[in-house]
């Protein structure tokens, strides 16, 4: 089947937090795609409304199985639905269990830059964040593995939120790198949480490694957050799946959810989920050959137009991190400057913390033609900072 990349939906007047712009403006900063979702989620959707009638609804084994399935298929580690528990998303779970698996005081420990929705869910809950920072050569961002075997054994931290792939840095983490952190987790009794919300959308090089698929003693220490939501471009759907390997901590994440209200279905949440779990390998596969594409334009177009700013490699996520000290340590600065001169919106690196102040982040997700414009606007706007 031919997908439509080609087109962008007009979100403009449709309730959309990335569309609500002035006309001229040009979002690029929030992880939502610009592509309509794969078919069959639609049809799937169509046929739920035709019903009818929506009352109470809950996950059977036509969801689990699926969710299994696509993870068998796409990633070649088949979790037992006995793990899995449905949740409302990534974020409001991750929130939850922050509450549940950490004293109020306590450290959560994390790798700056990183999502920076992360310290909202350590902060407003009455943690700490710690962070052991990301090593930047220039080139690529490394782990400082003595430092966070520091952090990690300090008293007060008991949970470690892992972006795996990183968001913003687009990168995948090999099966040793999460092996290593999720043994040296278990060895200072530090529960890791692995937010794997961009675990589909590796794009090229070797895929990601769910914490779930980690072997040896560390397993029952480990949660995996999924979802459809990045991968199909469905955010406002709210479903997501918590897998938790370990019987005792899933007892405690699965009355966490429950708790806090976020493990009941909206009413297309299933039928969706199962339709993009069944039914989307192709499209997914074909949108991974479009944002290659989109990569590579990108690149191409700053090395030969932009050469004070630097692309920093990355095989996962649509988000495109780039590397602007050159031009500026204030990304916040720069990103206002950019959307007053040019109109481009883009996301500031500072948000994640770390280095990121000097970093912007750019979301490629969206047809060709407005990745050039984004380009386009990108190199006027840094021309203008500069002078």
């Amino acid at each position: 089947m031919q997908y439509d990349f080609v087109n962008a939906p007009d979100r403009t007047h449709a309730d959309s937090v990335k569309w609500n712009v002035k006309p001229g403006e040009l979002p690029m900063w929030i992880a939502d795609m610009d592509f309509k979702t794969t078919p069959e989620i639609i049809e799937a959707m169509k046929k739920k409304v035709a019903l009818g009638a929506f009352g109470y609804e809950f996950p059977k084994d036509d969801y689990f199985n699926a969710v299994a399935d696509w993870y068998e298929t796409e990633h070649n580690h088949r979790p037992y639905k006995s793990w899995m528990i449905f949740t409302t998303g990534v974020v409001p779970a991750i929130s939850s269990i922050v509450r549940r698996i950490s004293p109020i005081g306590d450290n959560v420990l994390v790798q700056e830059p990183v999502y920076n929705i992360f310290y909202n869910s350590i902060l407003n809950n009455g943690r700490h964040v710690l962070s052991s920072d990301l090593q930047f050569d220039g080139q690529e961002y490394t782990v400082d593995w003595q430092d966070l075997e520091e952090k990690l054994a300090e008293p007060l931290t008991t949970l470690m939120i892992f972006c795996n792939p990183h968001n913003p840095i687009g990168k995948v983490w090999t099966a040793e790198e999460v092996q290593k952190l999720a043994d040296l987790c278990h060895q200072h009794h530090v529960t890791l949480l692995s937010d794997e919300i961009h675990g589909d959308l590796v794009r090229k090089g070797k895929d990601y490694t769910p914490a779930f698929s980690i072997t040896g003693e560390a397993q029952p220490n480990v949660i995996s957050l999924v979802s459809p939501s990045k991968t199909f471009n469905v955010a406002a759907l709210h479903a997501a799946t918590a897998i938790v390997p370990d019987e005792n901590l899933r007892e405690m994440v699965s009355r966490g959810l429950n708790s806090d209200e976020v493990a009941e279905p909206n009413l297309l949440a299933i039928p969706a989920t199962i339709a993009a779990y069944e039914h989307g390998h192709d499209w997914l596969h074909a949108l991974k050959k479009q944002l290659n594409e989109n990569f590579d334009y990108a690149a191409d177009f700053i090395q030969q137009n932009i050469p004070e700013v630097r692309v920093i490699p990355g095989t996962a996520t649509y988000l495109m991190w780039i590397d602007v000290q050159k031009v500026t340590d204030d990304s916040q600065t720069l990103a206002d400057f950019l959307r007053k001169k040019t109109g481009l919106i883009v996301s500031a690196g500072s948000v994640y913390r770390g280095n990121g102040h000097d970093f912007i982040r750019m979301n490629l997700a969206c047809p060709l033609a407005m990745v050039k414009d984004g380009m386009h606007r990108l190199a006027s706007g840094i021309s203008k900072y500069s002078k």
